[in-house]
């Protein structure tokens, strides 16, 4: 794969490195999936990706049902 190298104020730099922290990434793989975002934001790829994500979250609603008027009364 071939490199690049940008450049990034001190702060930016300083965020990024802090966002890719907290959420168990590289700088590299944050910069080449926001990249990806929006390079190929016009695809359909985007729909395989939320579900793979509803997929990931492990949600389970044991079959329980909810009407518009219940997911509105919060």
């Amino acid at each position: 794969m071939p490199n690049i190298t940008i450049s990034l104020d001190e702060e930016l730099l300083k965020s990024g490195r802090r966002y890719a922290e907290k959420h168990q990434t590289s700088m590299n793989a944050l910069i080449r999936k926001l990249l990806e975002q929006t390079v190929r934001s016009q695809s359909d790829d985007w729909l395989e990706e939320c579900f793979r994500l509803m997929d990931r979250a492990g949600g389970n609603s044991e079959g329980r049902k909810w009407n518009r008027e219940e997911l509105y009364n919060v």
